[in-house]
């Protein structure tokens, strides 16, 4: 494997492919805006100011570096491998999303946009991007499920308290799919005054690429602490996968160095019939959704599938195209956690640790769980720990009672 294979500077290429996957399979009208934000951003992410006022709110506002934290009573618990938190639960907002929120927003600003739109699942993006927006002073609408907005009404409450718009969207499965689909029509209809904050590494080109770029800083973190921590870098990295942007953050700092096992945990959900998982690299195949080209799960007629999660941020049918990418290269394992499986981490981590995750994350840590068992001793495991559970505990509280 040629050691600048994995260079974010060699991938994407200039149409936004990640080998066959990514582009930009959009409307020419709103080509023409992503022309816009293309070359906005490339002129910005080189910029010394916007790199210092970047740098600046992640120390101070955003509360950057996150810490890595050596997970001693699960591992004890457990035995074998070493697990090792990266802890961007402990971030402003409670998760991943604000590292890309904030950058999002700061772009927008600088583009002359008025409002900041986007969707949201778990609700995490959803106030992530309600903060940023305040933070720079830009309106905000989110547009979310009718389910997720009954799952993760702590966080639809805390949308409103930053005075973003909150949207709900009563078609199809009234999850993240659908919010997508809302968006973007929202979106094409007014693309001159208003940008798309798309909430993962997905979407048409340049946003698999902006938002990897901004969560890159999550795994350059990590590999500098855990080196300060055991004097080496991690044996295995893990990391929920849904649209796929707190993964891709986490691994693009260690995609070259080919000892480093990389996993990322897909929701097996319920079973995997049909509408009861959202292991779309697990069982899906190539086709085009929402603007770009990846993994896709979908019928014979290339219309996606319905899908379901416990975790609202892991229900969507597609992923990053870097992801598609990165399986077909065989550089990351993809595996899967099912609803069981990631309701007894979530307790366990809580119980154990002291720590409730997000139930997106919580797959991540039910992965490492095994593998751990599976590698033994004197290896390690660096998990990225997401999220916060707080807009979680209401729902698996009632639906998934832990007996005393």
């Amino acid at each position: 494997m040629a050691q600048t294979e994995f260079s974010m500077k060699n991938l994407p290429d200039e149409n936004g492919y990640f080998g066959e996957y990514g582009g930009s399979y959009i409307p020419p009208q709103l080509q023409l805006i992503m022309n816009e934000i293309t070359e906005a951003y490339t002129k910005l992410k080189d910029d010394p100011a916007f790199i210092e006022e970047l740098s600046y709110l992640r120390k101070h506002y955003i509360g950057r570096p996150s810490p890595v934290y050596y997970a001693k009573s699960l591992t004890e618990l457990v035995g074998g491998a070493k697990i090792y938190l990266k802890r961007e639960d402990l971030n402003h907002t409670g998760a991943h999303k604000i590292n890309h929120c904030v950058a999002e927003a700061l772009l927008a600003k600088k583009m002359g946009k008025k409002k900041i739109i986007a969707e949201t699942g778990a609700g995490q993006h959803g106030v992530a991007l309600a903060t940023a927006a305040a933070l720079v002073g830009l309106e905000c609408d989110i547009y979310m499920g009718e389910v997720d907005i009954k799952k993760e009404h702590p966080n639809v409450s805390r949308m409103k308290v930053l005075g973003a718009r909150v949207i709900p969207v009563s078609r199809g499965t009234k999850t993240l799919k659908d919010a997508v689909d809302a968006a973007f029509e929202a979106y094409l209809a007014d693309p001159d005054t208003q940008l798309y904050a798309i909430g993962s590494a997905v979407g048409p080109h340049p946003f698999p690429m902006m938002i990897r770029d901004f969560q890159s800083v999550v795994g350059y973190e990590a590999r500098e602490q855990f080196q300060a921590l055991e004097g080496a870098l991690p044996d295995a990295l893990v990391a929920c996968v849904g649209g796929g942007s707190n993964a891709i953050g986490l691994f693009t700092a260690f995609l070259n160095d080919e000892d480093i096992a990389i996993y990322g945990v897909e929701p097996a959900g319920k079973s995997f019939k049909e509408g009861e998982h959202a292991a779309t690299l697990t069982l899906g195949k190539p086709g085009v959704l929402h603007g770009f080209s990846s993994y896709l799960l979908q019928n014979d007629a290339g219309e996606p599938l319905p899908v379901y999660s416990i975790a609202s941020g892991l229900d969507y049918p597609g992923v990053g195209p870097q992801h598609s990418y990165l399986k077909d290269l065989n550089r990351v394992t993809y595996v899967t956690a099912n609803d069981v499986e990631a309701v007894e981490a979530f307790y366990q981590l809580s119980r154990i640790e002291g720590i409730i995750p997000a139930m997106e994350s919580a797959h991540a840590v039910a992965y490492a769980v095994k593998l751990a068992k599976e590698m033994g001793p004197g290896k390690t495991i660096l998990i990225n720990l997401s999220g916060r559970g707080d807009k979680d505990i209401d729902y698996i509280l009632e639906n998934y009672p832990l007996a005393e």
